[in-house]
């Protein structure tokens, strides 16, 4: 499903996002990608959206070799893609409701599936009692939930999370972390990218971590250091 051969990302400056880097990530995995700071995490994540290209090797999702993708492609690369980010990226003119119809609209989804589709999925992350409310009118772990509805709606295949409970209590991240595990259940391919050794611990996933933009480690089922 995604696989990044031989990767390597060298910034205009000559800073190194990540070298050599080669993972593998089947349908239905939830794999976490840790590190510290500087290690390259964030590289590795807009190399998967397409927000960079690889300076050398290629990175393919769903069988696309995404760095031969022209602009105009990179819209229906990014359907097969959820997204969840740690500041949530609500629309603040916008209720929960139209937040979530957004991303359906987008892809120009008929009225009646929006209809159908966005209270399902309200249901589904425990905010169908929140539809009319704006998002200044939310807790944090609400927002994140709505963030995470919009993320889902319309139903791809791989949901890539960066640093979703950043701004959450411990509480409230576990909670989002449970809705994780059960949209991965559902079959549903998820990648977090993450600084919470306690989650990482707890959830006993695949852990790839990364150092000095390298792939270090690379455990099955496991906990934040275990080694490999």
């Amino acid at each position: 499903m995604i696989h990044l051969n031989n990767v390597t990302k060298t910034y205009p400056n000559g800073s190194v996002g990540v070298e050599g880097i080669n993972l593998h990530i089947q349908k239905g995995e939830f794999v976490f990608i840790v590190g510290s700071s500087g290690s390259g995490k964030s590289t590795l994540i807009k190399l998967l959206l397409k927000e960079l290209d690889p300076t050398s090797g290629d990175v393919m999702i769903n069988m696309v070799k995404t760095n031969e993708l022209n602009r105009s492609q990179v819209p229906y690369l990014r359907r097969n893609l959820g997204v969840v980010f740690q500041d949530f990226r609500l629309l603040p003119n916008k209720t929960v409701y139209e937040n979530v119809a957004f991303a359906m609209r987008v892809i120009e989804a008929p009225s009646r599936t929006i209809r159908r589709n966005v209270p399902a999925v309200l249901s589904l992350v425990g905010l169908g009692q929140k539809s009319r409310s704006y998002p200044n009118e939310l807790s944090g772990g609400e927002q994140q939930r709505t963030a995470l509805a919009r993320a889902i709606v319309n139903n791809p295949p791989i949901l890539i999370c960066d640093e979703p409970t950043g701004n959450l209590d411990p509480e409230t991240a576990r909670g989002i972390m449970q809705l994780l595990d059960d949209i991965n259940k559902r079959g549903t391919t998820i990648v977090m990218a993450t600084h919470a050794r306690e989650i990482v611990d707890e959830m006993q996933k695949r852990v790839v971590t990364l150092q000095d933009g390298h792939i270090v480690r690379d455990v099955e089922k496991g906990g934040y250091s275990d080694e490999a």
